[in-house]
C-alpha cells in the first residue's frame, strides 16, 4: 500500500555500491551525496544516490535525504594523499614515483572501502517529519 507518510517505511533496500559511492564523494569533494528515499512511500523503499540540492522544488510529500554514515558503523578516515605520499617517501625499500604513489593510494582507497563494506549496518534511524524512524536495511550487490 503506497502512502504519503514515510513513518510506514520499514526496510530500505540499499545498493552497497551506493553508499560507499555517496561515503567517498563526500570526502573527496564534500559532494553532498544523500541516499533518497521518493515517494510515495511503501514498507520496503529503495534508496538511491543523490546528490542533495541538485533537484528543483519538491512537492509534499518530500523525498527523503538520509545522509550515507547513517547506513555504516564507523569507518576509518578516508586515504589521504599526502599522507600516501608520506609513507611511500618514508619507505627505505621504495623510490617514489608518481605512478608509485598513484598506485598505493588506489590500494589505500580499496581497503578504505573494504573497510567501509564491512561496517554496513542491518538496521539504521531515518529522520521523518513525523520524527526518527528505525528500519531494517536490506543490502542489494
Amino acid at each position: 500500500m503506497e502512502s504519503d507518510d514515510p513513518t510506514v517505511v520499514r526496510v530500505l533496500a540499499i545498493r552497497a555500491e551506493d553508499v560507499l559511492s555517496a561515503l567517498e564523494a563526500n570526502e573527496r569533494r564534500g559532494a553532498e551525496a544523500v541516499l533518497r528515499v521518493t515517494p510515495p512511500f511503501s514498507g520496503r523503499m529503495r534508496a538511491r544516490l543523490h546528490l542533495e540540492g541538485a533537484e528543483s522544488e519538491y512537492d509534499d510529500p518530500v523525498p527523503l535525504h538520509i545522509p550515507p554514515g547513517r547506513f555504516v558503523r564507523a569507518v576509518p578516515p578516508f586515504p589521504d594523499p599526502d599522507d600516501t605520499e608520506d609513507e611511500l617517501r618514508s619507505d627505505p625499500d621504495t623510490t617514489y614515483s608518481r605512478a608509485k604513489h598513484r598506485e598505493r593510494h588506489e590500494r589505500a582507497v580499496e581497503a578504505w572501502r573494504e573497510q567501509a563494506r564491512d561496517a554496513l549496518v542491518e538496521e539504521t534511524t531515518i529522520e521523518t517529519p513525523a520524527g526518527d524512524r528505525t528500519v531494517r536495511v536490506a543490502i542489494l550487490g
